[in-house]
This record gives structure tokens, C-alpha cells and sequence, in this order.
């Protein structure tokens, strides 16, 4: 499986917040999208979950533009935004039920993806009595209960605990172990180090960018 963005373009009157974005990725990859602040890294990223339209370019997988195709990207992609996606009435267990049947639920919290995000111990915490990690936690439980082959994630750990972003990061490794492609919005040095290529976001522009451990180079690059 491949993923091919070509030509996305978007911007907002006259501001123009991405010039024919392009980037190729295969399955079992992790793909960084590095940027400052209001780069337009999350804007991207709700262009290709479907959130909002780009005004230029295709989102293809294997050829299929998954921009125009709806069901298709539906089936094949999971997405989790910077913000809190989840109902902050109910808890762990009673979000989870919007997005699995009783039977998966339960064999998932056993042995599969939400026993790995330890989301279990937690399971009856009402969403807004809950810390960071443990919302981000679910949050990805959720966006995953169909098994997405793509995973968009919008800085996946940012401020979260060193325990937490452990759990987190031992997931993303299995997702790519098991054939999955992750891409990464983030200026995080910890979620650099997972992905397999980088491109820097940067005045609309995407370019390929390679980390090698110097942070002033990349801070350089960012300003």
C-alpha cells in the first residue's frame, strides 16, 4: 500500500496556507510533518481526514483519491486531532461504545489495541475528570476501532507524561509493524525520532527534511 499526496493546495482569502503539498509514503512507515506554530500542519491534516476541502490537489492510496472517494477513505483512514474529539459527558467505556460492538470492545480491552494503551484502568473515569494522557489515550482507541490501514495523528503527545507518551509510542511501533502508515503532525523531538522521513512545513511549502540530532539546525529551520 501507498500513499501519494499531490498538489494540495488551501488557503484562506488571500492567505494562502499550503502551496501544492506533495509527499509519497508506503505502509509500515511513520511520516513526520515538522513546522512551527500556525504553520499549517493541523490544516493539512483536516484536509485529508475530510474536515474541510482543500481548493487544489489529490490524496490517493494505491490510486484511489481518497479526497473525493468518501467511503473508501472512511474505511481505510483514522484520525486524531490536537483537540479533545471525545464526549466529555460520558466515560472511557460509553465513548468507546460509539465506535465498537460489545464483543470487539471486550476482546480489545483483553488482549488488543486498548489493553496496550492500558485504557482499561480507566474505563468508568467520565472524560472530563480525566488527565491529558488518558484523553489522548482514548482518543486513539477510538479512531482505530475499524483498524485503519492510515492514521493521522496532530501532535499525539504533546504535553503529556513520559509513562503516558511510552504507552503511546509502543502502539504507533506496533501500528507500523503490522503494515500501518502513520503521519505525524508534530515538532516534538520524541516523535521525530519514530518516524522513518520528515518534511518541513514552512511558508505553505512542504520540503524533505532529515533530523540528525541537531535541534538548533532544526530550530533554524523552523524560525
Amino acid at each position: 500500500m501507498i500513499i501519494e499526496l499531490s498538489g494540495i493546495q488551501k488557503a484562506y482569502k488571500h492567505n494562502v496556507v499550503l502551496k501544492n503539498v506533495s509527499l509519497t509514503a508506503k505502509e509500515g512507515s511513520c511520516v513526520g510533518i515538522l513546522g512551527g506554530n500556525g504553520c499549517g500542519k493541523s490544516t493539512l491534516l483536516t484536509i485529508l481526514a475530510g474536515v474541510q476541502k482543500a481548493d487544489g490537489g489529490t490524496f490517493s492510496c494505491d490510486g484511489a483519491d481518497l479526497l473525493t472517494n468518501t467511503a473508501l477513505r472512511n474505511t481505510l483512514l483514522g484520525y486524531v486531532p490536537q483537540d479533545n474529539p471525545l464526549i466529555e459527558e460520558l466515560n472511557a467505556w460509553d465513548n468507546l461504545r460509539m465506535w465498537y460492538d460489545s464483543k470487539t470492545l471486550k476482546r480489545e480491552l483483553d488482549q488488543g489495541v486498548l489493553a496496550m494503551l492500558d485504557i482499561g484502568s480507566f474505563l468508568k473515569v467520565p472524560v472530563h475528570k480525566m488527565s491529558g494522557g488518558m484523553k489522548k489515550r482514548l482518543s486513539i482507541g477510538c479512531a482505530v476501532a475499524a483498524k485503519p490501514k492510515i492514521l493521522l495523528l496532530d501532535e499525539p503527545s504533546s504535553a503529556l507524561d513520559l509513562v503516558c507518551k511510552e504507552k503511546i509510542y509502543n502502539y504507533f511501533e506496533t501500528y507500523k509493524g503490522e503494515g500501518g502508515i502513520l503521519l505525524m503532525a508534530t515538532h516534538d523531538l520524541q516523535e521525530i525520532s519514530l518516524c522513518d522521513q520528515c518534511y518541513l512545513l514552512k511558508d505553505g511549502m512542504l520540503t524533505p527534511y532529515v533530523y540528525d540530532g541537531d535541534i538548533h539546525r532544526l530550530a533554524g529551520s523552523l524560525s
